[in-house]
């Protein structure tokens, strides 16, 4: 396949409708970050989120194989640059609401997809999904075998129902608009306590119907100040022992394929960030003198510091776009690849982002100003879907361990 990053007419149209929507919907509903709580905030930008959805933006993230429109995760990239770049924390939800469903999306039967997906296929409504994988306490371990805990949450099956208990948290939207549950939550659990982690945990559904989910809190962010992240309990919970998503037992498997492109998304975070934190810093820099003569853009080290800005956008959005592509055609180096464009652009995103601060010098730390909004969301990033450090050593590391391991399995010689 010849290496070609000119977009083609559809991704262009898509960008720039994504764009259009962003600037005229998105951006107004920052307002809702300036709420006291984080329920009051994320329940404002619920008329946001609906017409992110009558726009077809969810079903822009559905596969064409399962009755969307995305054609691939490339095409999800282009589209989050442009709403994440405006508003995080709308954008967030919807991806969250996509995360939820892959583990429908990659191990649903047809049966599971053609009774739980119509409602994210329509233009209608706010509908909401969250995977919930992390706990109180934890869950970077979450396959580690006795004496570690591991994954907590049991689902115990009595006759032909699965009876889950215990407590979620920082999963997205996962309480709803009403804290009696998102539509469906894809819930890990401990399925058989005697078993290794890789046969012992698995990903059943939780629909909205089901009764048990105890709301407890909304943790009150850094970044991201309307989006919903609950904990939660989940107390004598039934769902039906059809609910299980992919093979019983299988759910470690079937999240690190959902975290795989997952992965790659966040590093598309990064460059949203920092390209609006460049684009402003940009503006102030061509227009504020500071009482000097000439504007700051002609001072040597501000326009390095903007030289080394863009050339961070730019190589962070074609690593994660390079990311994206391997996952799409299923390449042996996705998994590597996603893992590290994930956590070279979180950390990028977090040094760009404060490098821009120092150009703009104190009046950056006005909330006035967006810069230090955008470092409170760049925050998140090396933190998301596992915190670097555990990613670097159990993932990246576990890769490199393996005996059979290429290093040139990630350029594509590999794949020949």
């Amino acid at each position: 396949m010849a290496i070609d990053f000119r977009l083609t007419a559809r991704q262009r149209e898509l960008q720039l409708q994504s764009r259009q929507f962003a600037r005229e919907v998105l951006s107004p509903a920052l307002e809702a970050e300036a709420l006291p709580t984080p329920e009051e905030r994320f329940a404002a930008t619920r008329p946001a989120y609906e017409a992110m959805i009558a726009a077809g933006f969810l079903r822009k993230c559905i596969p064409l194989s399962a009755g969307g429109e995305n054609a691939g995760l490339i095409d999800t990239a282009i589209m989050v640059e442009e709403l994440y770049a405006v508003n995080a924390s709308v954008t967030l939800t919807l991806i969250g609401t996509v995360l939820g469903l892959l583990p429908l999306l990659i191990g649903g039967t047809e049966e599971q997809r053609s009774r739980l997906l119509p409602p994210f296929l329509k233009q209608t409504g706010a509908p909401l999904a969250g995977f919930c994988a992390t706990e109180p306490g934890g869950s970077a371990n979450a396959g580690s075998p006795p004496p570690g805990e591991g994954v907590r949450t049991t689902a115990t099956l009595l006759g032909d129902r699965w009876v889950i208990e215990g407590r979620k948290s920082w999963i997205s939207s996962a309480t709803g608009w009403n804290r009696k549950g998102a539509d469906i939550l894809s819930v890990l659990c401990r399925t058989d306590p005697d078993a290794p982690p890789e046969r012992g945990i698995s990903v059943m559904i939780v629909e909205s119907s089901a009764s048990g989910l105890v709301f407890e809190r909304a943790i009150d962010s850094m970044g991201h100040r309307a989006h919903l992240l609950p904990q939660f309990n989940l107390q004598e919970v039934s769902v039906s022992r059809e609910n299980v998503l992919g093979s019983l037992g299988g759910g470690l498997a079937l999240t690190a394929a959902c975290f795989t492109g997952a992965a790659a998304l966040v590093g598309i975070f990064a460059v949203a960030l920092m390209r609006a934190a460049f684009e402003f810093t940009l503006g102030f820099a061509r227009n504020e003198r500071r009482g000097g003569i000439h504007p700051v853009i002609e001072h040597q080290a501000v326009g390095y510091a903007l030289a080394d800005a863009k050339m961070a956008i730019e190589t962070t959005r074609c690593f994660c776009w390079r990311a994206c592509q391997a996952v799409d055609m299923q390449s042996p180096g996705a998994q590597e690849l996603a893992i590290e464009a994930k956590v070279h652009g979180s950390e990028t995103a977090v040094r760009v982002l404060t490098d821009l601060m120092r150009v703009v010098g104190i009046e950056s730390y006005d909330r006035a100003l967006p810069l230090g909004r955008l470092l409170q969301d760049a925050l998140a990033l090396p933190l998301f879907g596992g915190g670097n450090i555990g990613v670097r050593r159990r993932q990246l590391h576990g890769i490199l361990k393996q005996p059979g391991y290429d290093p040139l399995m990630t350029s594509g010689e590999a794949e020949v």
